[in-house]
């Protein structure tokens, strides 16, 4: 349990800190909505390699890690961009090539697995699965297994009803807990001592925050009084779970925060194009992520006229008018 008064650090010492190479890390939000993505950025910059990643359904942080050569192994229920990727680019790019190794579950999976982390059990219950290939298609090879004592000795396990015709099920199928070195996730405010709150659909993140040894918060608002603390059952993340707090306007940006800003289509667009092609992905990473000092500065070269269309509208939370083709 971390207490302390003020966790508020910067971006680049919390990866330092809390990131090291071949760690198990987790990274919150869905597809394009509310991924850490200044976190993921820093960790590029820092050049961490040999990551173990858990992520729900996540896309544009899961595949810029990928892309950029930070990660050996995933544990996923999907990974895409929408209308932008069906399927992450990179992210496939690496597993048909070989040098990514994933293993898959359903969304519903993922989210038992990370509540089962938060729980301190070893394992949840579930009949997801049961009749397909997920039971069957096993990503990780009993020597990797064996090698890393965070890896499960096996991706799931099923089991006959103990209590025989109970609830008419004949067979659940039990899921390992997820229990990460470090969990990051961006949230639209937090105090310094680590209460954070999530507006809308808070996804995955509250289970994979509190199965994680280690959480880094970055918030789109720095809340500087008690202010939190006057509606508490607003508020997902408690304090005692924090050991970072980051603030980091437009840190979930080129994807959506909702209430703050919507997804960017010509920043996606623009990574899309790199992203299918080797080269010219080798010069995106260059420009536009090693070649930048950090995450201010990154938001500083985008177009204004852009980052002003896809500013929130007040009454609705998303972007009024744009073209998100």
């Amino acid at each position: 349990m971390n207490t302390e008064s003020n966790k508020l650090i910067s971006l680049k010492a919390a990866v330092a800190r809390f990131v090291p190479d071949g760690a198990h890390i987790s990274i919150g939000g869905f597809t394009i909505n509310r991924n850490p993505m200044a976190a993921v950025y820093e960790i590029i910059r820092q050049q961490k390699r040999h990551l173990h990643l858990y992520a729900h359904s996540n896309g544009q942080g899961v595949d810029e890690l990928i892309g950029a050569g930070c990660v050996d192994g995933i544990e996923i229920a999907y990974a895409g961009n929408g209308r932008f990727a069906s399927t992450c680019i990179r992210f496939r790019q690496a597993v048909e090539s070989g040098r990514l190794k994933v293993e898959d579950y359903s969304n519903y999976q993922m989210t038992l697995r990370f509540m089962a982390g938060a729980m301190g059990v070893p394992f949840l219950p579930t009949r997801s699965s049961l009749g397909s290939d997920l039971v069957t298609r096993w990503g990780f090879s009993k020597s990797r297994r064996q090698a890393d004592p965070l890896i499960p000795d096996q991706k799931l396990v099923i089991l006959d009803n103990p209590f025989g015709n109970w609830a008419d099920t004949e067979r659940v199928v039990l899921v390992p807990a997820i229990n990460p070195d470090v969990t990051i996730i961006h949230v639209q405010a937090a105090d310094r001592q680590g209460t954070a709150r999530i507006t809308g659909l808070p996804f995955a993140d509250v289970e994979q925050a509190k199965a994680a040894r280690h959480l880094i918060i970055t918030c789109e608002t720095l809340i500087e009084d008690d202010l939190l603390r006057g509606a508490p059952e607003r508020n997902q993340i408690p304090f005692f779970c924090v050991d970072a707090v980051v603030h980091l306007p437009m840190g979930a940006w080129p994807t959506a925060c909702y209430r703050h800003y919507d997804y960017d289509p010509a920043r996606l667009h623009q990574y899309r194009k790199a992203a299918l092609d080797d080269a010219r992905y080798q010069e995106y990473l260059q420009a536009q992520i090693l070649g930048v000092p950090d995450h201010a500065t990154m938001i500083a070269g985008v177009d204004p006229e852009q980052l002003e269309k896809i500013r929130a509208d007040r009454r609705t939370g998303y972007a009024k008018g744009l073209d998100r083709r």
